[in-house]
């Protein structure tokens, strides 16, 4: 893959799910230590900046009007009732260890499980001439799947960095390293797929 044409995508390196105190910490620290996700993720940030490659950072921020307003339930209904992810509060904040650069992008409303979904993405790879994506973060089973899903089929060429991810348990995990990553083809694993861009 060309590193023009490739943008590497971080969603949800955030206090909530990555710090003690985080509303999600309890549930994913102990695949965060298992795999190892951070010191990986800081791995595939350093060499796709060394790759020049376009770095999209994804928070998650809370739209209260919009989930009410939509009905939504399920994990968006619990996000609104823990208030969860509230915009410019610590647990929205992205963590040190993977704060964006100058230059680098944010995209500011990433507010449904796939990046894709009511956001600016698309027209931020359109206009960059991106070809092939690489996604990882949390959790590996809900938004990094579905923005890994919807790459697919938008026609990129998709990676997943799977130990870049976390989920809330092994099993989850290994679900997705062993049913879904097939599906995209390619590496799964951060120095392999640095080693696949040119």
């Amino acid at each position: 893959m060309k590193a023009q044409e490739t943008a590497f995508i971080f969603i949800e390196f955030q206090n909530e799910f990555c710090s003690e105190g985080g509303k999600l910490f309890e549930a994913v620290k102990g695949e965060l230590s298992r795999n190892q996700t951070i010191a990986n993720a800081q791995r595939l940030l350093s060499g796709a900046r060394e790759k020049k490659c376009q770095i999209i950072h994804c928070p998650f921020v809370l739209n209260r009007a919009w989930v009410k307003s939509h009905g939504c339930s399920g994990i968006l209904a619990g996000i609104l009732e823990n208030e969860m992810f509230a915009p410019d509060s610590w647990g929205h904040e992205i963590i040190e260890a993977m704060k964006p650069a100058e230059g680098e992008i944010i995209l500011s409303n990433k507010q449904t499980l796939s990046a894709f979904s009511h956001t600016e993405l698309c027209e931020i790879l359109e206009r960059n001439g991106i070809r092939n994506l690489v996604v990882c973060g949390f959790l590996t089973n809900i938004c990094a799947q579905g923005t890994a899903f919807s790459a697919y089929d938008l026609g990129f060429q998709t990676r997943m960095a799977l130990d870049a991810c976390c989920a809330m348990s092994e099993s989850i995990q290994k679900y997705v390293e062993n049913d879904f990553a097939p599906i995209l083809g390619g590496p799964t694993r951060t120095d392999e797929i640095l080693q696949e861009i040119v």
